[in-house]
């Protein structure tokens, strides 16, 4: 018979001998790498999505970020990301050319232009530009693309069946925005530190006059039914109103507090101003050019979309992380959108092909995509990153990806490894733990 300190060296020996055999049996399997998973997929990328442009021939929505180099393509009718393709820094504009089904991506920390296929969702080239290029508009009649380069003062054309530089047109100090004015042919810049509006010549590549506005202009508008150019003047809370044919500021209407986006209803003949200091959507008479409707929306409203379809305009509104509809009939506010806090929705666009509208979420790297019929959300797109914490549940056989900039936890399947959902939880998870007795995971959320 055993002693019991000879039976605990049998059981410690058994052990060690298992131990050397399992070290043995792993050396001769060697490991590898069996895949990746990313998370939640391999065409995120895009951080802090900032700007949008639609293709209506392909039916594909573009969005890019102030970081990650990158363009995301969505399919605008199942709403997938389809393309991930490379930029320069910091995607700032979007534009469509629909003559040569070609997208243009300003990029505005690399100084160019990234020129990318419609159809195959390839570059094909990238053009130096000026200096911080930071608005873009394309010109149907003349084929070309006209480019704002905020720190160069200058604005850059480029030839839309070449992709070549036609000519570089100096205009006032910071252009912040464009729009072609397709009745005359004309381009209208609008200059921040110059208080003024710079109208070129599309035929000639001319400057044919600088307009005097308010303080600060950012936005401007067209109202082909008038034929009138709207400049919204950030600090001086009014609208400069030009007229399309003669150049001449035809009258200045007093709005809300900080212009910053406008927006034209061509069913009503309206204009649309938010007013990011006051919360507020001026809506304004196109034919008398006076205001009819002060809506208020949420805090910090940052910019507006219109449907045609269902004569609706969009207002996503930063600071209180959702998007108002309004009707653009009644002027009444339909309903707000929720997002989720802190999320800052900052760009919207406006899909005809599917009456769908989409907003860019800054803060949590993600596309939300509303119906225009029914104003609810169809899903949420992810496009960005922030894999932070795992956790692995052994009853189902799942890993579950607390995504720390998205605020989501990405489920996986551990015996085929795709990603079986994404659940949205609050602001930053940033731990796991998992409840085997009730089969349960709980997420920690730091900031919520």
């Amino acid at each position: 018979m055993k002693g019991p300190k000879e039976g605990i060296m049998q059981r410690v020996n058994l052990i060690l001998g298992l131990a050397i055999i399992c070290l043995i049996f792993s050396i001769g399997q060697s490991q590898w790498l069996e895949t990746t998973i990313y998370i939640p997929d391999s065409l995120c990328g895009v951080k802090d999505p900032q700007a949008f442009t639609c293709n209506e021939t392909n039916n594909k929505v573009y969005v890019g970020g102030a970081k990650d180099n990158c363009v995301i393509v969505i399919d605008g009718t199942t709403n997938q990301k389809i393309a991930k393709i490379p930029a320069g820094s910091n995607v700032h504009a979007f534009c469509w050319n629909n003559i040569n089904n070609k997208i243009y991506s300003a990029n505005y920390s690399s100084d160019d232009v990234t020129v990318i296929d419609g159809v195959t969702n390839r570059v094909i080239t990238t053009i130096s530009v000026g200096n911080g290029p930071h608005a873009l508009v394309y010109n149907s009649l003349n084929n070309k693309l006209y480019c704002a380069n905020e720190h160069s003062d200058d604005i850059t054309i480029v030839d839309g069946e070449t992709n070549s530089i036609d000519t570089i047109i100096r205009v006032g100090n910071r252009p912040q925005t464009l729009i072609h004015n397709i009745v005359n042919n004309k381009v209208y810049s609008s200059n921040q530190d110059d208080n003024n509006v710079t109208v070129i010549d599309c035929a000639t590549n001319q400057v044919i006059a600088t307009i005097a506005v308010g303080n600060e202009p950012r936005a401007l508008v067209y109202n082909p039914i008038n034929n009138k150019v709207y400049c919204a003047n950030y600090d001086s809370d009014n609208i400069t109103v030009i007229d399309g044919a003669t150049n001449q500021l035809i009258t200045t209407i007093q709005v809300g507090n900080g212009p910053y986006a406008l927006v034209c209803n061509s069913t009503n003949n309206k204009v649309y101003c938010a007013n990011r200091r006051s919360d507020s959507v001026t809506v304004i008479d196109g034919a008398a050019d006076s205001v009819i409707a002060t809506i208020y929306t949420g805090i910090d409203p940052c910019a507006l979309v219109y449907n045609p379809i269902n004569n609706k305009v969009y207002c996503s509104n930063n600071g209180h992380s959702n998007v108002s509809i309004i009707d653009g009939e009644t002027n009444q506010l339909i309903t707000s959108v929720r997002v989720r806090q802190y999320v800052y929705p900052c760009a919207l666009v406006y899909n005809p092909t599917n009456n769908k509208v989409y907003c860019a979420n800054i803060k949590t790297d993600d596309v939300m995509v509303i119906d225009g019929e029914t104003n609810s959300v169809v899903t949420t797109i992810p496009v960005g990153s922030g894999p932070s914490v795992l956790l692995y549940n052994s009853t189902n056989n799942k890993v579950y990806c607390a995504n720390y900039e998205n605020y989501n936890v990405t489920v996986i399947d551990g015996a085929t490894n795709q990603v079986r959902t994404n659940i949205e939880v609050e602001i930053d998870p940033c731990a796991l733990t998992y409840n085997s007795i009730n089969n349960k995971v709980y997420c920690a959320n730091w900031y919520s």
